[in-house]
């Protein structure tokens, strides 16, 4: 847990001594880091909320969360667009992955998917405070237990030698999918039964994670033909799409 804390959050976490083998193996706890990041969030936003307007609490909320990974996976999610957007074969994908600079796919591909996580959460929290908190922290763990999904089911697209982080150029095992859902359903019977938190049923809950999956097999399936494979960049942004994909679903789901 503390290995998966430190690779996706700026949480300080440290050790007497560090293998980097340990950071393939904590994939599995990466939906309960994800629901940290998003209780993060939620408790920006009750406070926020109580302040000023839903538009500007759910900026804060989201700016929280931002705040906690240092904008990991909006970083892939920019890369991704910026590598994919185009008719770029393979290679060239690849290298416009890898260059610093941010092109027009991938401000057109951050600005929206952000300005649409906003919309959506907003809408959620005039539905009630309670919904739009429980939503944060469930995405956030589901589109981990997404991202995770890809790192166990599709082999490596880029130059493992050059790989920001090389224990994750390796295929994570079955096994650690399997925990990394059981965190997923964990939380979802905890948001369900739990008191103060009871605001989403569920059938929404299963509903936005099968919306999650669907959109995590999409981009499986587009990440495969374009690159081969997933690089740390597609997790950022199979993260950040099954996110909204989840926030859209309760929205959906509760009018």
């Amino acid at each position: 847990m503390g290995v998966a804390l430190q690779f996706l959050t700026r949480v300080p976490v440290r050790f007497g001594t560090f293998d980097p083998a340990w950071l393939n193996p904590s994939s599995r706890h990466f939906p309960l880091v994800g629901a940290l990041v998003g209780g993060a969030g939620a408790v920006m936003l009750a406070l926020a909320a109580q302040v000023w307007p839903v538009s500007v609490a759910v900026l804060l909320s989201m700016a929280a969360t931002v705040a906690a990974t240092g904008g990991f996976h909006e970083d892939g999610l920019a890369d991704t667009c910026d590598g994919l957007g185009g008719t770029a074969a393979r290679e060239r994908a690849l290298t416009l992955m890898k260059d610093s600079r941010l092109g027009s796919y991938g401000v057109l591909g951050l600005a929206f998917t952000l300005a649409l996580k906003a919309a959506v959460l907003c809408a959620l929290l005039q539905h009630s405070l309670g919904l739009a908190a429980a939503a944060l922290v469930w995405a956030h763990a589901v589109s981990r237990a997404a991202a995770v999904a890809l790192l166990a089911t599709l082999p490596y697209a880029g130059d493992t030698e050059h790989a920001k982080a090389k224990p994750m150029a390796q295929r994570a095992r079955a096994a650690d999918a399997a925990v990394a859902l059981g965190w997923v359903a964990a939380l979802g019977t905890g948001l369900s039964l739990g008191p103060g938190l009871g605001a989403v049923a569920p059938l929404p809950l299963l509903l936005s994670a099968a919306c999650a999956g669907g959109v995590a097999a999409w981009c499986a399936r587009w990440f495969l033909r374009r690159l081969g494979g997933y690089t740390g960049d597609t997790l950022g942004a199979t993260q950040q799409w099954t996110e909204l994909a989840v926030y859209l679903a309760l929205a959906a789901a509760h009018g």
